[in-house]
């Protein structure tokens, strides 16, 4: 993506350093955070430095990389083991980060300049599956189409293009006249903050809508579709996104709008029979009864919204079953969110 007419990616590794665009800081200031050590990465991942399915785990796998090139400095094994478990507990809930984790591992044990070559590589072949995600969801998306996005599935939530996104910006390229509707995305915001300011970056037409919004859009006739993305996939279709997704379906469905799924092949996980095995990240209640923006000076802030002595709720995610789903978006095709076409999806891969 360019931003300010240079070439970024949202994650990529220099040295033995990972780089990333600084999500906490966006969209009132565009940043490159460094990490130094694999648990620097760990913490960027755990304080959502950095977000979204496939940058989490292009993260995680430069993460491993940094622990093998750490360990073989210092001749200590039972770092590379300690470290693979913490980069694990940063987020449970997403499927891209233990894919990469694991590959790097394996990778890793035939040399440390092993690890870093599969880290890039999976870095690479996000940045090529999203593309082709966004070639094959254009096919869906017709002229002056109005499309609900929710949370952020775009160039930010992986190393390029996005999921959720990629097909929007192909269509907007074509020139088909789109319109999004970015869902603000509650309790962190990611569609107001993230999605929105992509999209503005780009060029693409949208309006931010609060999320009790949408049911009464899609009774005004108001949106054509709905493409969201995903952190994990299970092999019979159900797919665990970002707390409200389960809402979205359910709405899509009484209303009679498709509703896609985005996501790579790396996203399914061939050991999740169903959503019921999906754990649910559950966060810090300080995400929902604070805000954070900026003042009139543009100097940060932070603001309780809430009733001073409650407590919140917050979990990160839920999942929405296969039979609310039109389709998925994948770097291999458009299918079915059934046991059949995602067993052929990954036997393929």
């Amino acid at each position: 993506m360019l931003v300010n007419d240079k070439a970024y990616q949202t994650v990529w590794m220099e040295g033995s350093s990972v780089m990333m665009v600084n999500q906490n800081l966006l969209p009132f200031e565009f940043s490159i955070h460094e990490c130094k050590t694999h648990w620097d990465t760990c913490m960027a991942i755990t304080d959502m430095t950095i977000r979204g399915a496939g940058a989490i785990g292009a993260a995680a796998g430069f993460a491993m990389a940094q622990a093998f090139m750490k360990a073989a400095e210092s001749d200590n094994e039972t770092l590379i083991f300690e470290a693979k478990n913490d980069i694990e507990a940063t987020r449970p809930t997403a499927r891209n980060l233990f894919y990469a984790v694991n590959r790097v591992f394996e990778a890793g044990r035939i040399s440390a300049v092993n690890a870093r070559t599969e880290a890039q590589r999976i870095a690479l072949r996000d940045t090529e599956d999203t593309l082709s995600i966004g070639k094959f969801g254009n096919e869906l998306i017709r002229k002056n189409f109005r499309i609900l996005t929710h949370c952020n599935a775009g160039w930010l939530a992986f190393v390029d293009h996005g999921t959720a996104l990629s097909p929007i910006y192909e269509a907007f390229r074509e020139g088909k006249n789109i319109f999004v509707y970015v869902g603000e995305t509650r309790p962190r915001g990611q569609g107001a903050r993230l999605t929105a300011w992509e999209l503005h970056n780009e060029g693409v037409e949208h309006i931010i809508v609060s999320d009790n919004a949408v049911a009464s859009l899609m009774a005004q006739k108001k949106i054509d579709m709905v493409i969201v993305g995903a952190d994990r996939i299970a092999i019979n279709g159900d797919v665990a996104n970002k707390i409200g997704t389960l809402d979205r379906a359910i709405l899509a469905q009484y209303y009679g709008i498709p509703f896609y799924v985005a996501a790579p092949t790396s996203t399914f996980d061939a050991d999740c029979a169903s959503g019921k095995d999906i754990r649910i990240e559950e966060r810090s209640m300080e995400e929902v009864l604070y805000q954070d923006g900026i003042d009139s000076n543009g100097n940060r802030i932070r603001v309780l919204v809430c009733s001073p002595g409650s407590m919140a709720l917050n979990p990160s995610f839920d999942v929405t079953p296969a039979k609310l789903i039109t389709g998925i978006i994948t770097e291999k095709g458009i299918i079915a969110a059934n046991k059949k076409d995602i067993n052929s999806l990954l036997n393929e891969h």
